[in-house]
């Protein structure tokens, strides 16, 4: 079985049904599939969570935490017959990230400057300043991302639900990125002799 989880077709799968998590809600609503996507859904999840538990690194924490919100969510959801609980994933996801980016913050090490340092283990103390504020603005946009994300489920329309959870937000997210890396190369081409 160990073997099975590992196999790198397995691996794209799970790490998909967490990406394509609001596709897959807003296909299963519209035409009324969730009757047999929950439980795929729930066992590629299941899945995911024994495929992360023997990763290092300090991500491992963030992906188990996702990975049983949407087990929780998909079995609550197919128990109480209750399909808008799904729509609250995202929320949970954007929770989730902004409790351990956030907490990190109050340790000595947070969790950006964890990630810089795989790559940078001698990290310049302007590197050390960077990722302190990297991993506030992350913060934020976890904060606008869960709000938003809160209010497309709780408002209640699925194409502006999918269209902000399964879209928008990863666009956003990818800009971020993007940025951080452009911003982060022009710092380093700085500091280095």
């Amino acid at each position: 079985m160990s073997g099975f989880r590992s196999l790198p077709l397995m691996r794209l799968a799970t790490g998909t049904i967490v990406l394509a998590w609001p596709l897959l809600v807003g296909f299963g609503l519209a035409h009324n599939g969730l009757h047999w996507l929950l439980p795929v859904m729930a066992v590629l999840l299941l899945l995911r969570l024994f495929q992360v538990r023997k990763q290092a690194g300090p991500m491992r924490r963030v992906l188990q935490s996702v990975a049983l919100a949407g087990i929780a969510l998909c079995v609550a959801s197919s128990v109480l017959k209750a399909h808008q609980l799904l729509l609250f994933y995202p929320v949970v996801v954007n929770l989730v990230m902004l409790a351990v980016f956030g907490g990190s913050l109050w340790s000595a090490m947070p969790l950006v400057e964890r990630l810089a340092r795989l790559r940078e283990p001698n990290l310049p103390p302007e590197g050390v300043r960077y990722t302190r504020q990297v991993t506030r603005i992350w913060c934020l946009f976890f904060i606008v991302n869960g709000s938003v994300a809160l209010f497309t489920a709780l408002h209640g329309d699925m194409r502006l639900w999918t269209a902000w959870n399964g879209v928008i937000a990863y666009l956003l997210m990818g800009i971020l990125m993007a940025g951080e890396w452009l911003v982060r190369r022009r710092l380093m081409k700085r500091v280095q002799p």
